[in-house]
């Protein structure tokens, strides 16, 4: 198989293609991959640490734009489809996964041009912008979430949830090393300055501090401010602006606290852990909420919308965990519940049946 994915610019987009991937890579250790996308500097290093080819394309996202940027990204579009052509000529793909954002959309039509098969993935339960335009031209749409919405032909979507990267599904997540409570606080790759002051002000109103630890990815910009507060307060806690290897505070994680994005969201579900979310506000069609809510409905988190949130609040939320292991043993069963962890296999067999071959 040769596969071309679309995609990237953001985590959210990017790893679900690198668990795909490495699902193709596992059952056909000769398949040929090529990453289309932006040149974005984490897409750039992600894909490269992990021996995969990239090219970029001129593209540009139209949506939350104004006018003139708007304008600007449009007259692009053409750019971005003519490179993709001599990248798909030269290439010469069985197939073409879009990972929604706007990298997939130049791919998509270009792949409409010259005949070649397409599917898509979904990561979020309310469809983004390109993957509703290029649901229409997609053999297979592959979604995370029920398709409640309606928002694509049903006889052509299959449910496979969101795909998780293989270093997580494949790593045994260790025992705890000791009897604290522990936090993890995740804001995104880019961090979450709205979670970092909240949990810091919530420090001072934390019961047994003493009891407990943090492990705090804050993004590069509060990196040393946060670090500085938990030492001062006398608070245990690691804190750093990205955690390039995820497996090791999961694994310590009692509770995590964190924005909803789709790929966040379906890791702690595979691996079964406790959240309160806190979504993003302004995420496009506002989709982190919807995300964190069909966990919280489910009984396996709770949500905590930014406007309501204060160090008062959280610390409330801490001190309660912190001493109720059966209602984190409850999130737990139900969380892993709404699991799918065999996602990325079930896209790369139906991606093999859209194509005519079996491996």
């Amino acid at each position: 198989m040769r596969v071309l994915i679309a995609g990237g610019g953001t985590g959210g987009h990017l790893f679900p293609g690198v668990a795909i991937v490495e699902a193709f890579r596992v059952r056909e250790p000769a398949a040929e991959i090529l990453f289309v996308g932006t040149d974005n500097p984490m897409e750039v290093s992600t894909l490269s640490k992990r021996g995969f080819d990239h090219v970029s394309i001129v593209t540009e996202g139209l949506k939350g734009r104004g006018l003139w940027r708007q304008i600007r990204s449009l007259l692009k579009i053409p750019i971005g489809v003519w490179q993709t052509l001599r990248i798909i000529w030269r290439f010469d793909p069985d197939i073409i996964i879009g990972l929604g954002g706007y990298a997939s959309g130049p791919v998509a039509l270009a792949a409409k041009l010259t005949g070649k098969k397409i599917v898509i993935h979904e990561q979020n339960i309310l469809p983004g912008f390109t993957n509703r335009i290029l649901g229409r031209i997609a053999g297979r749409i592959f979604v995370s979430f029920p398709d409640d919405f309606g928002m694509f032909e049903s006889s052509k979507t299959v449910i496979t949830g969101n795909p998780v990267r293989r270093e997580l599904l494949a790593r045994e997540l260790g025992e705890k090393a000791t009897g604290q409570f522990t936090v993890l606080v995740l804001g995104g790759s880019q961090g979450a300055h709205a979670i970092n002051r909240a949990v810091v002000e919530a420090l001072d109103r934390l019961k047994s501090p003493a009891q407990m630890s943090f492990i705090h990815q804050t993004g590069s910009k509060d990196a040393l401010w946060v670090a500085q507060t938990y030492k001062s307060r006398g608070v245990k806690a690691t804190v750093e602006p990205f955690f390039v290897d995820m497996a090791g505070p999961y694994s310590s994680a009692d509770l995590v606290v964190c924005r909803a994005g789709a790929t966040t969201v379906s890791e702690l579900m595979v691996l079964g852990k406790p959240a309160i979310f806190i979504p993003y506000p302004f995420a496009a069609n506002n989709h982190q909420e919807l995300n964190a809510r069909y966990v919280a409905d489910a009984g396996g988190a709770e949500v905590i919308l930014e406007k309501d949130l204060d160090g008062d609040l959280l610390a409330g939320r801490l001190n309660h965990y912190a001493t109720a292991p059966e209602a984190l043993l409850g999130m737990k069963k139900r969380t892993l519940a709404l699991a799918s962890p065999d996602a990325a296999d079930i896209i790369v067999d139906e991606c093999h049946r859209l194509v005519g071959t079996s491996h």
